[in-house]
């Protein structure tokens, strides 16, 4: 009933990332803690997100003395940044998604 349409309209963004976006990348480190939700996210995420935008360039960028970030790279170049560090993960999920949305208005 309602709830499994909320949870579909939940994740309706997630199909909208190569409509929006030209580029996602997220940067973290492979060990640190600041960056455990963040490869959290990723190893529960990535394969949905890329499952739903085959075309869309998501790189996955690790280094050791890093900061946990997302960025998304729209039409023209411009890009936006996002710190991920602290968020849990449905925190970085509403990252990403209202990176999505910024593509979006972008457009219009």
């Amino acid at each position: 009933g309602y709830s499994r349409w909320q949870s579909k309209q939940k994740m309706a963004w997630r199909a909208n990332l190569s409509r929006n976006l030209k580029e996602l990348r997220v940067l973290f480190s492979p060990s640190s803690a600041e960056s455990a939700s963040t490869r959290s996210f990723i190893e529960k995420n990535y394969t949905d997100l890329k499952t739903h935008n085959p075309k869309l360039p998501i790189l996955i960028r690790e280094a050791t003395s890093i900061q946990p970030q997302l960025w998304a790279r729209y039409d023209l170049g411009v890009e936006r940044g996002i710190q991920l560090e602290g968020l849990t993960e449905e925190q970085i999920s509403k990252a990403v998604e209202d990176l999505v949305k910024v593509g979006a208005s972008l457009k219009s």
